[in-house]
């Protein structure tokens, strides 16, 4: 979709503060939305790409209802969750032939449109574009290329214009090939982790529950930050905890307290959370999977962490 004058100036005026950090995705973001460029964001879970999509959208003009002065206004944000599922028909719609009949193939009766033509002057958001077949990957072609869609057997084209920001994490391996044809339609930007504990520890501030009578004291919170961080970079860790593991265990560690009958947080509340909180959120390299269990792997790491950086309580 090409930008107009006022998107562009909003695009560049963009602080796109709902995610912290991340200056270098915004800008490559910016700099890519202002040359009209599709986008696949691409890094791990908890990152924040989708709400970075949601205030790209929140950039565009309403859009009017399909029946003008009618109903309420066309959404500007369309997500579309990648699957193996997925079909052509959900993402272009198709044609009742009965009605076509009847209407004509072009009528509005006979048409019901996919996701794709919803999404027409606005974000179509494609979470999770490797999971996407083949066969999918072939039908977005034209309209990413061509800003029109054939629909089904019926030699007829509707045009339609988005701009279409998809995700994928590299380091899932249940996804299916992107082919270089249709990788070569987008421009990638890269997002990785929160680049500072401080940062992250903002995060987590920010979006973990406030839980009457119980405290989370900020130096304990940020060693949570800071052992789930160490976790990421352990050379036996295979798949890493993302941001919201760190928001989990925080928001998991507030309610054992509470339950314990305490009015601040322990080092014992949150060992003893660990293991349900990030044991199915982080995978061991195979080296180490076979000879120790991802449960008791966070423990013993937490043990060591708690004597190293002076916890008390460490693990139960």
């Amino acid at each position: 979709m090409h930008a107009s004058d006022e998107f562009r100036k909003r695009i560049a005026a963009a602080p796109f503060s709902a995610v912290l950090g991340q200056g270098r995705v915004k800008e490559e973001l910016k700099s890519a939305l202002l040359a009209s460029r599709h986008i696949i964001l691409v890094g791990p879970p908890g990152v924040g790409k989708t709400t970075l999509a949601r205030e790209v959208a929140q950039l565009l003009p309403q859009r009017e209802s399909a029946e003008k002065g009618k109903g309420a206004p066309q959404p500007r944000f369309v997500r579309v969750q990648g699957s193996p599922d997925l079909t052509a028909e959900d993402l272009l719609g198709d044609i009742d032939p009965i009605k076509a009949l009847e209407y004509g193939p072009l009528s509005t009766e006979a048409f019901t449109p996919g996701k794709i033509f919803k999404a027409d002057k606005g974000i179509l958001f494609f979470d999770e574009v490797n999971r996407c077949t083949e066969k999918l990957q072939n039908a977005l072609l034209q309209a990413l290329e061509e800003k029109r869609a054939t629909i089904g057997g019926y030699d007829v084209d509707f045009p339609v214009d988005f701009v279409f920001i998809g995700t994928m994490n590299p380091e899932d391996s249940s996804t299916e090939k992107l082919s270089d044809v249709f990788l070569d339609r987008f421009d990638l930007v890269t997002m990785g982790y929160p680049e500072t504990a401080a940062i992250e520890h903002e995060i987590v501030t920010q979006q973990r529950q406030e839980i009457e009578g119980v405290a989370m004291p900020d130096a304990l919170q940020l060693k949570v930050i800071a052992f789930i961080r160490q976790l990421r970079v352990d050379k036996n860790v295979d798949k890493k905890p993302s941001v919201r593991a760190s928001i989990g265990v925080v928001d998991r560690s507030l309610t054992t307290a509470l339950l314990r009958g305490r009015r601040i947080v322990a080092p014992e509340d949150i060992a003893s959370v660990l293991p349900s909180v990030l044991a199915h959120r982080m995978s061991l390299k195979p080296s180490v999977k076979y000879l120790e269990q991802p449960e008791e792997y966070v423990r013993k790491q937490f043990e060591t962490f708690s004597r190293e950086h002076d916890l008390e309580g460490g693990v139960p």
